[in-house]
C-alpha cells in the first residue's frame, strides 16, 4: 500500500519555480519541499553546474541534494535556446549575464535588434531529474516549448525570459499567461506531466 507523505525536495529557492512545479506535482502523496525548507542546508549553499548539458546539470543537483539530505529530490536544469544565436543562451542561461532577470534580457535583446521577425525563433528546454538516495535510483524526463523573441518584455507574470518568449500558441508572452495556463505549454510542464508519471509508477512504492 502506498504511504501518504512521503516527502520530495523541489531543489530551488525560487518563489516563481517552486508554485509552477507543485502545481503540476498535486495529487501525488508527497510533502513538497523546497530548499528553504531544510534546516542542514545553509541559505547560500548552490551546487557547481559544470556540465555542458541540461540533463548533465540536473543530475548533478539531485544527486547532492539528495545525498546530503536523505529526501527523494526533483531538480531541473531549464534555459533558453535561440535559433539565430546557434543555441545560446542554452545552459548558461541564468548567468548569461550578471545582474536581474531583466539585465539579461535586455541583453538578449539587444544582441538580436537587427534580425527579422521570421528569424527569431527560439525554445525553453527543460530536464529534470528524480534521485531517491535509499536505492539511488535516478531519472531523467525533458520537455520542449517552441516559440520566438519578441522585440520588447511584456507581461508581469512568471520570471527569467518569460517576458521576451511569445508563444505562437496562445499568442502570448509566457509572462502573460496565468499558472495554469503557462503550465499547460510550458516546457517545464511538459517535463512535469512526465516526471508525474515516474513518481507515481517507480518512487511512491
Amino acid at each position: 500500500m502506498i504511504k501518504s507523505q512521503k516527502k520530495i525536495l523541489i531543489a530551488t529557492r525560487s518563489k516563481g519555480k517552486f508554485p509552477e512545479i507543485v502545481s503540476k506535482l498535486k495529487g501525488l502523496p508527497f510533502e513538497f519541499l523546497n530548499l528553504n525548507d531544510v534546516g542542514n542546508l545553509p541559505q547560500d549553499y548552490e551546487v557547481d553546474e559544470p556540465a555542458m548539458t541540461f540533463e548533465g546539470n540536473a543530475i548533478i543537483k539531485a544527486m547532492t541534494f539528495g545525498k546530503k539530505t536523505g529526501f527523494i529530490v526533483l531538480t531541473d536544469d531549464s534555459g533558453l535556446e535561440v535559433d539565430a544565436l546557434d543555441g545560446r543562451p542554452g545552459v548558461y542561461s541564468a548567468r548569461y549575464v550578471s545582474g536581474t532577470d531583466e539585465d539579461r534580457n535586455r541583453e538578449l535583446l539587444k544582441e538580436l535588434k537587427d534580425v527579422p521577425d521570421h528569424q527569431r525563433g527560439a525554445q525553453f528546454r527543460c530536464v529534470i531529474a528524480l534521485y531517491d538516495p535509499q536505492d539511488e535510483k535516478i531519472r531523467t524526463c525533458n520537455g520542449v516549448c517552441r516559440g520566438r523573441i519578441v522585440r520588447e518584455p511584456k507581461g508581469e507574470n512568471g520570471f527569467g525570459y518569460d517576458p521576451i518568449f511569445y508563444s505562437e500558441e496562445l499568442g502570448k508572452t509566457t509572462a502573460e499567461m496565468g499558472l495554469e495556463e503557462k503550465n499547460s505549454i510550458s516546457h517545464r510542464g511538459k517535463a512535469l506531466e512526465k516526471a508525474y508519471r515516474i513518481l507515481e509508477d517507480e518512487f511512491l512504492n
